[in-house]
Order: C-alpha cells, then structure tokens, then sequence
C-alpha cells in the first residue's frame, strides 16, 4: 500500500541542518550526526528520499504537523499541498473560504500582496522542498556511492531512488515557474546554508526542467526512473516524468510568450502515457475516497494515511473544510466538519445536475449565490474528497484521513491530448481526442448520452469539461491563465475582484510576487511587474 509514506523519519531536519557548513564535512565529535554519517548505511537512503517524499504531505516532522518547517506560520497551514490548492483553487471560481484566517480571503479576491502570508508560504515551501531534493540528490550520485564504499549490489535501488528525487525537484520547480515565473534557481553543485542564490530567466527554467525530466526517461542515463507501473504505490514512475513533462509544454506559451507553443510535444509526451498500462476508475467517485490508492487511473498522488500521515493540510484539509451545513460529517469517514470550503454559481452552472457523476454538489440548506463570502451556506457545498472507503467502510481515524491526492490521472492525460490538438499540435488526430473526451463521458453519464459530436469538441468546451472533470485537483488557476480567463474581464466569477458580480483584474496578478521577505534578505531578486 503506502510503504513508502510509512516511514517515520526522523533525521530530515538533519539533512538540512547548519547554514554554517558543508553538510557533507565529517565532525570531529564523533556524537554529531551529519549527512555523511547517515548515508554510510544503504538502508538509509531509502528513508532521505521518504523525507523528499513527505515533503509534499506533511508541515513538519512531528504528528499533526507540529513546529512547522517554514518559519512563521502553523505546520498545518504551510503544508505544501494546502498551500498549492488555496494557490490553484481559491483564486479561481473553483472554490471560496468562508474563514478569516489571515488573508486568505485575498486569493478569491486577487487582491494579494507581496507580503501576503500564504503567498510567502507558498514561495518558501516550494524553495524547502527543492532543497531537500537537492541534498538527497548530491548524496546519492555514484561518486558518492563509490567514495562510501557502498556494496555494488545497492546501486541500482539508490539510482532508482536519485531519479525520483530529481523528478520532486523538477515537480517543484514547475510549481515555482507557474507560480512565480521568477525564482532562485539552486542544485546539487550549491552549498546549502547561507548564500543568495540568483533568478533565472523563465526560459533558462523551463529548459533545465525539460532536460531533467527526459533525462531520466530516456534510458540512457544509470538513474531512470521505474518503468510504469513497476515502482511502489506512491513513488513516482516514468509515466509520472511524462504527465509533468506534458504539462510544461501545454503551458509553454504562457512561460515563454506567444510563438514558443510546443503543443506537438505534448502530444508525443501524452502517447507515451497511454502505452503506460493506467486505465480509467470506473467509478468516478471512487478516485477521492480512503482507497483511491487502488485506483488504476492515479498516475502519480500525493498519499495520507491516517496513522503515519497526520497533517491538518492535505486531503485532511480537503475533507472537512468541505463539510458543513446540513452534511453529516461521519457520513464522510470525519467526526466533523470545518465548513469552510464551497464553490461558486458559475461552476454550478457549467454542471449537469443529476445526469453528471461528477457534479457532486450538496444543495439541502445551501443557495447557490454567494452574498457573503463568510457564510458557510452561500454556495454549494462540494464534498468531493471523502475519508470513506469504495465498500462504505470508514478510514483508519476519523481526524485524519486516508485519501491520496491525485496529482496526476489518466483523466487529465486525454484532456491535455485533445487541447493540444484543437491548437495545432501535429502527431495527433481530432477523432482520437473525441473519442479519450466520451470515454470520460461515457463514464460520468453511465450511457452514451452525455457524448459530444465533432463540432462540439472546441477549446471552450475543453476549458468547460476541465473544470467539470478536475475541480478541486489543483488546476484550475494554470488552466485559466492558459486560457485568458484568470485575470482581466473575458471572464467573470462571484467575488473575483472582491465585488459580488465579479470584475476586471489586472493581469499582473496571472503569476503571485515574490515576497517582500525574501526581497529585502536577497538583493539579487528582482520583483515580477507591477507588484512593487
């Protein structure tokens, strides 16, 4: 199952521990831990990447997040993928927050400023994590093997593991260029301490992600990822390297400008997906509750478990920020509900009600116009995530949960396919996207009466099914940008300009600041246009 996620590691602080030396000096107190003794011992190194892994899924290294790794803000709260999700999701018409927490309110406004403390968040989480790849990365190359002594029958499995770290790095580095466009740009070769590593330009970054993910795809390097399918539950596969490499070319033209499309690569990046051996769920429901990790669809998830995982972000978050209102928590596999999360009318209004599986919107007590964003009952509630299983059975706890987020799916895979053909991408076909758009539909209507003919399958209609296949996955925002319709006035949502009909942002906002923080500790960064 989640063999990987059940790790207790409890050396990650050490693996970035002092800004004031080498981590791989070896101390002349021989009771001091360092990065050097740890990896003398081949089984450890299976638990550094564990900490690359739970990077993503946890705010700290205590249970239930504890002191979290980013300074200044709850472990809960700066858990990467909540962080991601308020990014992606509450400042689209996908989602609003009834809480005042902060500023959290701004994101569904898009009126965040560069000191915002989620945004900062968001900025260090991505950095933290890149640095955790980083020094697994520097310890786990051959030289190092060699130089250690590690016996000759451990350096395939190691290899295996370099790779994955290579790929959370690339992961979260197309988090930073889609987020931020701007970032500091480190590697292995940097120290890890105090130093003030430099932006780069978005096409030096765009280029560096592109040539580490087919690096470790192609099959001539010593450190490929696992084939398909082959690795654990939860480790990332070539398919994984594919679906990320796929997406950074779907956005090209948003990273680099207009005329650097790279459509048809996404394209030949997506047939290899497909060749991979992942199928469709058949229940579309099942793909978000506490045993998705059986799911033959998920690609790639961020994986919770109720025992090993306790985080209050996460699908923890997810599902009981969901619940409120009329909803019965235990219903859901929680003792209770946060009331928080909902969505807006217009994403109602792109649903099929009562015909659609995914449409799965809670109405009993709720209106569906918002008039006050801080009334849990003005908007549907959308309890999509569940801590219940796919025969009914609660999981393990009933604060916690053990719903693995979907990162990557299939689903996504035939929706990125025909978008990239409806916008010239060569080596695909227009009959093959139309029919991976009614596979998707066939499943959610049960029968062949929600399918689409030819002169339906237009790149409004891809937007449109996105949102009614991925909501709530972290998209949304990068989908919209692509599209034109994150800022500006093309396109409109209850709130989004903090007025109750919606209106015009501006289209500085398509990427978040660099935080005000980080601006005045490094005077090499720049701040993105219009946020000074």
């Amino acid at each position: 199952m989640k063999n990987l996620y059940n790790i207790m590691f409890l050396l990650g602080v050490v693996l970035l521990s002092s800004c004031m030396k080498d981590l791989d000096t070896i101390p002349l107190d021989d009771d001091a831990i360092t990065s050097e003794k740890i990896y003398q011992d081949p089984a450890n190194y299976k638990l550094a990447l564990a900490k690359c892994y739970i990077g993503l899924a946890v705010g700290g290294n205590e249970g239930g997040d504890g002191a979290g790794d980013i300074v200044g803000i709850d472990g809960g709260f700066s858990q990467y993928l909540r962080l991601y999700w308020y990014s992606q999701e509450l400042s689209t018409d996908e989602a609003v927050m009834t809480w005042n927490d902060a500023t959290i309110k701004d994101f569904h406004y898009q009126t965040w400023t560069p000191s915002d403390v989620f945004v900062t968040a968001m900025y260090y989480r991505v950095l933290y994590q890149i640095t955790l790849c980083n020094s697994f990365i520097k310890n786990s190359t051959p030289g190092k093997l060699s130089d250690r002594g590690i016996p000759a029958e451990y350096h395939q499995d190691i290899a295996y593991y370099h790779a994955e770290a290579r790929f959370l790095r690339a992961l979260s580095y197309w988090h930073g260029l889609d987020l931020f466009r701007n970032i500091p740009y480190t590697t292995e070769d940097d120290p890890i301490g105090a130093w003030f590593p430099s932006q780069v330009d978005p096409q030096v970054l765009f280029d560096k992600i592109e040539s580490e993910l087919i690096a470790i795809t192609d099959g001539e390097g010593g450190d490929d990822l696992m084939d398909p399918k082959a690795n654990e539950y939860g480790r990332a596969d070539k398919a994984a390297a594919w679906m990320l490499l796929a997406k950074l070319y779907l956005n090209a033209e948003v990273y680099l400008g207009t005329g650097n499309e790279r459509y048809t690569e996404a394209i030949t990046t997506l047939k290899n997906v497909f060749t991979s051996g992942y199928s469709l769920q058949s229940d579309f429901t099942d793909l978000f509750k506490a045993d998705n990790h059986n799911s033959p669809e998920i690609i790639f998830p961020i994986a919770f478990d109720g025992n090993n995982t306790q985080t209050w972000g996460g699908t923890t978050f997810l599902v009981h920020a969901a619940l409120g209102g009329s909803l019965t928590a235990t219903n859901y596999g929680v003792k209770d509900g946060w009331a928080g999360l909902r969505t807006t009318p217009e994403v109602v209004a792109l649903a099929d009600m009562g015909n659609d599986a995914r449409a799965i919107f809670h109405t009993d007590g709720q209106n569906i116009e918002i008039n006050d964003v801080g009334i849990f009952e003005d908007g549907y509630a959308t309890p999509k995530f569940s801590n219940m299983t796919s025969t009914g059975s609660a999981g393990v706890k009933d604060d916690f949960v053990d719903t693995d987020f979907p990162v990557f799916r299939l689903a996504d895979a035939y929706l990125m396919y025909a978008e990239a053909v409806l916008r010239g991408g060569t080596g695909g076909d227009q009959a093959t996207a139309l029919g991976y758009i009614n596979e998707l539909r066939l499943r959610a209507y049960g029968d062949n009466s929600g399918n689409i003919g030819a002169a339906e399958l237009t790149l409004d209609f891809i937007l449109d099914e996105r949102c009614r296949e991925l909501y709530w996955e972290g998209h949304r925002r990068t989908d919209l940008v692509r599209f034109g319709k994150f800022t500006g006035g093309s396109y409109l949502w209850s709130w989004k300009g903090n007025s109750k009909a919606g209106r015009a942002t501006d289209s500085h906002r398509d990427i978040y600041p660099i935080p005000t923080d980080d601006l005045n500790a490094n005077n090499k960064l720049v701040q993105n246009p219009d946020y000074n």
